[in-house]
């Protein structure tokens, strides 16, 4: 078989997703399994998703990731949806197979790895803040909920949105849900361990912006964590350093459920040290 030839080929539908790093640490991963794997970042604009899609079946792909700002409006799309996907309401991986579209949701199951393996926090019991009410915001903090997660608020600037999450989260799971109306500057209630934004702000290449909160309510106590992988050390959690907060970034998160995600389509669990070290690299991190 010539060197050239890729047997499967999967990627990410993203709008914009000319920054996303999923290829490398994607490839990095088929490259250490041995298999003839290719991952590509493609521009999927919201209405040509559809067409994307066709696309998708056309060349035989095995199935993609999906970034903002899909998670959500690829549901309708698909033939079948993992149990957590549904309660979840948003789908990050799809695998193709037969010409059926599967969905499921790897990013909460990275979000809670990334707690448990990396900030060495354990979920059960704790209290939790999610900046944002999308479609990460859903996963990460379903799926807290469902590891046992005591209490959870749900900050949104959309009051319907973000009620909707918060009764998802009380009718399906056995957490205690709040919605906090995102309406301007919001305060940190000090009962609060771990703080977690979920929206895309901060993402390369507007830097310097950072979430709307009053960063003096922010406690040495509190774990902070950010979502946003570009650029990794956002001024979100420069900002929470700076108040004597632990920080995590969204590395972790970004390399569990890329890996979970290789599982999926696979079969193969891939060597997240070699995924990580390879988007260290390319951040210059060391």
């Amino acid at each position: 078989m010539s060197k050239n030839y890729i047997q499967n080929l999967v990627g990410c539908f993203g709008y914009p997703v000319e920054e996303n790093p999923s290829c490398i640490i994607n490839n990095a991963a088929f490259e250490e399994l041995g298999i003839n794997w290719l991952y590509l970042t493609l521009e999927a604009a919201p209405e040509k998703l559809e067409d994307c899609l066709h696309a998708l079946k056309t060349f035989n792909m095995k199935g993609c990731n999906f970034t903002i700002p899909h998670k959500i409006n690829v549901l309708k799309h698909l033939d079948e949806l993992s149990p957590e996907a549904s309660i979840i309401g948003a789908c990050n991986t799809m695998k193709h197979d037969n010409g059926k579209l599967i969905g499921t949701n790897t990013d909460g199951k990275g979000f809670v790895k990334a707690l448990i393996d990396d900030a060495k926090i354990e979920i059960e019991g704790k209290r939790m803040l999610f900046l944002g009410a999308g479609g990460a915001a859903r996963a990460m903090s379903v799926e807290s909920a469902l590891k046992g997660a005591a209490e959870i608020t749900i900050a949104s600037r959309t009051e319907a949105k973000g009620k909707e999450l918060v009764d998802l989260i009380n009718s399906r799971t056995n957490s205690k849900a709040e919605l906090l109306l995102w309406d301007g500057e919001i305060s940190i209630p000090s009962d609060i361990d771990i703080l977690a934004n979920a929206t895309n702000v901060g993402m390369f290449p507007e830097v310097d912006n950072c979430p709307n909160i009053d960063y003096s309510s922010i406690s040495s106590s509190l774990l902070v964590t950010d979502a946003v992988i570009n650029p990794p050390k956002t001024k979100f959690l420069t900002n929470a350093e700076s108040r004597g907060a632990k920080t995590l970034d969204g590395l972790g998160m970004l390399v569990y459920q890329a890996a979970i995600a290789i599982e999926f389509w696979t079969g193969q669990y891939p060597d997240c040290d070699v995924m990580k070290n390879a988007i260290m690299k390319e951040f210059n991190l060391g």
